[in-house]
């Protein structure tokens, strides 16, 4: 079970995480929400775009993956006002979600 505000195991920190092995984790845990709508938001946004991402955005994304998918949704959507931190990702996300629907 992973640390819900953190997204890492118990007893582990960010400095014993092998980069890769943390895409793979972060790019799994996108796929694998509690709700089917949120991994066709985030799984495809992982696959495409997360081995982009610098170091800041990386820990945005970490921790936009430790919110509630209900929560989560209401924010993609617009229906909920999202929180000023989720502004530098958030809308990239849900910009890229919206062109692949589109297609």
């Amino acid at each position: 079970m992973s640390d819900t505000t953190s997204g890492l195991l118990p007893g582990e920190s960010r400095d014993d995480i092998d980069p890769q092995a943390r895409l793979k984790r972060m790019k799994m845990r996108s796929w694998r929400r509690g709700i089917k709508e949120m991994d066709m938001v985030f799984g495809p946004y992982a696959d495409a775009r997360l081995d982009q991402l610098d170091a800041a955005a990386l820990e945005l994304y970490d921790r936009l993956l430790c919110e509630n998918d209900q929560v989560l949704l209401t924010w993609v959507l617009g229906t909920e006002q999202a929180p000023d931190w989720t502004a530098p990702l958030l809308g990239e996300i849900a910009a890229f979600a919206s062109a692949r629907l589109r297609r």
